[in-house]
């Protein structure tokens, strides 16, 4: 775990930096450094269970709302087939940034749910 939580807090420092030229970064940087923080703390074994429920239910919120979007997930796989989300973002593309914003939470959100199942597990031993 300690690797999973350190490569994870490298990996949500690295998305927070890359959120310098985004049309939020107020919003995104401290997203991800939550999210770094998090994993850190994790990996010097000190677990913060409400922090990770309460990460995951924003997280989980905010993505169901880019889900249906009018700009979201669902726009991208309807509207315009699942168009590769790797290429470059335009202003012409919007459902492009939205659904990495999308699968950016569902990455959040899954570590914070690993490391709670972790705490849960080393609490009932």
């Amino acid at each position: 775990m300690k690797t999973f939580n350190i490569l994870f807090c490298i990996l949500f420092i690295i998305a927070a930096a890359l959120q310098y030229n985004d049309p939020d970064p107020y919003l995104w940087i401290p997203i991800y450094l939550y999210g770094a923080f998090m994993c850190f703390k994790a990996y010097n074994e000190i677990y913060y269970p409400k922090g990770y429920l309460a990460g995951m239910v924003v997280f989980l919120i905010y993505g169901i709302y880019l889900f249906f979007d009018k700009y979201g997930v669902l726009s991208w796989l309807n509207e315009h087939e699942a168009e590769n989300i790797t290429q470059s973002m335009k202003a012409s593309a919007p459902w492009i940034e939205e659904t990495r914003e999308f699968f950016g939470l569902l990455i959040l959100s899954a570590a914070l749910f690993i490391n709670y199942t972790v705490y849960r597990r080393k609490r009932n031993f």
